[in-house]
This record gives structure tokens, C-alpha cells and sequence, in this order.
């Protein structure tokens, strides 16, 4: 490894040997103190070193003073301001105050095994490519917790999205959050401050685009804390849907064709609806095979999650995802065709 990644010195492209963490935040008070020690307790290869860098959203709870304080303790610690409330922007301002040669982001739901970053820096050396990752694998709190944690997992409800499978090695077209050498940002730039969601789908759409490559490890390790409830879960599914058409409005094409499954299936449902009065078992038929398949679905996540008990809650989880980011796609959608500004609603970040 330190062979491919030299040791410290100085360089156009930021500190050889010290790697940036960077992670955005906004009312996180009670992660605070979590969040901190596991990134602060990275086991780094020998010669390297590490600062942390947190973009805090004008918190009003209380995260601010919390995070000053574990600065105050730890010299790797530093906060950044970020006016303007959301990831993108939070990113970009960690990204011009780091120093490393290499940039990792890290999320303050998410907890990282102890060679999180070490394993970062040697898969990029192993595969040379211009972003790594490790796979997005989710732990839920509570019943509610683990049965969307066991939906998130399973191939058969997110499309058999690569960045969920804990065992795939190889190129991928996105990762769970990411690590840069400082070069990939200065070819391809930073995270684009006009999206509130799917910033980082984006920026690794405009890697690939621009020839770039990205890799996915199972050896890099991490546990995301997703929603506990039905309500919460389909506000973030809609919100991801809605900020869909915006990327694609860009680069005219979608991050990949699985992401607009969800809005063709509420599409579908809603013709169905307007032609049952007449015409009633197309839509009969339609909610017909979802129900079988949410079943099949419910079954094989259970499984996956070894958690029978949660059979009974994963057609309603299920159906969430889909529902949420389809009619969120289809509202993303009329804002992109009537040239209207992204609404307020969907404009905030939220939990």
C-alpha cells in the first residue's frame, strides 16, 4: 500500500499520507458522541494519518456545542460551517477545507468497523479505480427498524442493486459513500449544490460518464441505521424519487433503468385506477400479481434477515419504497417539465 500511496509530504493534490474524513450533519445531537468515536478511533496504516472534517447545517438542538467540545479534545476534529443546510453543500465545504490526498466520507447514522478506512485506502490501491466503497448494509432499530432494514438488503425489492449485495467484489456503478483520491474530484468536481437528494448517485453518474471507474469491496465495512417507521420511510423514498428526473435532466439518462421501475409501476396503477369504473380487471389483475409478489418478496427478505417474525410487516414496508419514490419521480418529473422550482417541502433535508 505504500508502495502505490506515498507517505506524507506535500503535494498540488493535498497531503500525501493524510487522509479526509468528511461527514455533513444537521440536528444530530444525539450521534454526536457515537459518530466521533468510531471515526475517531480508525486503525490507520503505518505512516498515515488522519483529520476529521464535519459541515455542520446550522444545527439548532444543540449538535454545534457538542461537536465544538469533542474538538476542543481531539486536535483531528474540525467543524465546518454550512449555511446552506444540505449534503451537497455540506460536502463541498468539507472538500475545500480538507487537506488529504485521499477523501472518505462518512455518515453520521452510520457505524464503521475499525479498518473502515484502512480498507478504503487499500482497495483504491488494489484497483486503482477513482472511487471505492463498501456495500450499503442496513441495521434496523426495533421491529419497525429491521423490517426495513430486511427490505433495503434483499435483491428482490431493490432490483438487484449491486451496492446492497455484502459480498460483491468488482466495478459497480454507485457505492455507499465513497472514497476519492483528491484527483477524482479535481477532474470531475464536486457534488452538485442544486440537489438536495442523490448527490452522490449524480457525481458517480458523472464520474462514469467522463470514463471514470468505481469499485465496490465487501472488506469495507459499515452499518447504516435506516428509518423506524412507515410514514418516515416513504417521506425519504419520495424524496429520493423526486430529485430522480433533476439528475437525469442533466445528463439525460438515469443513474440505471431499475431506478424508474418504481415510477412505471405507479403509473400503471394509476391508468388501472381510472379504468376500473369501465375496465375493472386490469387493475384487478395488476394488484393481483403485486400481491403475490410482495408476498414472495416478504418471504425471501424474511429469510435473507433470518427474522420470521417479520413477515407480517414487510408487504406494508415493501410497498412503501416502491410507492413513495414512484409518485415522488412522477412529482420530480412535472417540476422538470413545467420548469418549476424544486418545491419547498422537498427542498429540505430531513432524517
Amino acid at each position: 500500500l505504500s508502495l502505490l500511496l506515498p507517505m506524507p509530504e506535500q503535494s498540488a493534490r493535498g497531503v500525501m499520507g493524510l487522509v479526509s474524513l468528511i461527514a455533513p450533519c444537521r440536528n444530530e445531537r444525539d450521534h454526536v458522541d457515537a459518530f466521533c468515536d468510531s471515526a475517531l478511533a480508525q486503525q490507520l496504516p503505518p505512516g498515515w494519518q488522519m483529520e476529521l472534517l464535519v459541515a455542520d447545517g446550522a444545527s439548532d438542538d444543540g449538535t454545534r456545542a457538542r461537536l465544538d467540545a469533542r474538538a476542543a479534545q481531539d486536535a483531528r476534529l474540525r467543524v465546518i460551517d454550512n449555511p446552506d443546510r444540505i449534503v451537497s453543500t455540506g460536502l463541498n465545504a468539507a472538500l475545500a477545507a480538507a487537506r488529504g490526498a485521499v477523501i472518505v466520507r462518512l455518515d453520521m447514522h452510520t457505524v464503521f468497523a475499525p479498518d473502515y478506512v484502512a480498507e478504503c485506502l487499500a482497495a483504491l490501491a488494489r484497483s486503482g479505480a477513482d472511487n471505492v466503497g463498501g456495500p450499503w448494509v442496513a441495521r434496523g432499530q426495533g421491529a419497525g427498524g429491521r423490517a426495513i432494514a430486511a427490505a433495503f438488503q434483499s435483491r428482490w425489492v431493490v432490483g438487484g442493486a449491486r451496492s446492497r449485495d455484502a459480498a460483491y467484489e468488482g466495478e459497480a456503478d454507485t457505492v455507499y459513500l465513497g472514497c476519492w483520491p483528491r484527483a477524482t474530484f479535481e477532474r470531475v468536481g464536486g457534488f452538485d449544490e442544486q440537489l438536495v437528494r442523490n448527490q452522490d448517485d449524480e457525481h458517480n453518474l458523472r464520474l462514469r460518464l467522463g470514463g471514470g471507474r468505481i469499485w465496490q469491496s465487501p472488506r469495507i465495512r459499515s452499518w447504516y441505521v435506516p428509518r423506524a417507521s412507515l410514514a418516515k420511510l416513504f417521506a425519504q423514498q419520495y424524496q429520493y424519487g423526486y430529485w430522480r428526473p433533476f439528475v437525469m435532466r442533466k445528463h439525460g439518462q438515469p443513474g440505471s433503468v431499475r431506478q424508474l421501475v418504481p415510477a412505471l409501476f405507479v403509473a400503471t396503477l394509476a391508468g388501472g385506477a381510472l379504468l376500473a369504473p369501465w375496465w375493472p380487471w386490469p387493475l384487478a389483475l395488476l394488484l393481483g400479481s403485486y400481491a403475490l409478489y410482495l408476498g414472495g418478496a416478504s418471504l425471501a427478505a424474511a429469510r435473507q434477515a433470518r427474522e420470521g417474525r417479520l413477515l407480517a410487516r414487510l408487504p406494508a414496508v415493501i410497498a412503501a419504497y416502491h410507492l413513495g419514490y414512484g409518485a415522488g419521480t412522477w412529482r420530480g418529473l412535472l417540476d422538470v417539465l413545467l420548469r418549476r422550482r424544486a418545491g419547498e417541502r422537498w427542498s429540505r433535508l430531513t432524517r
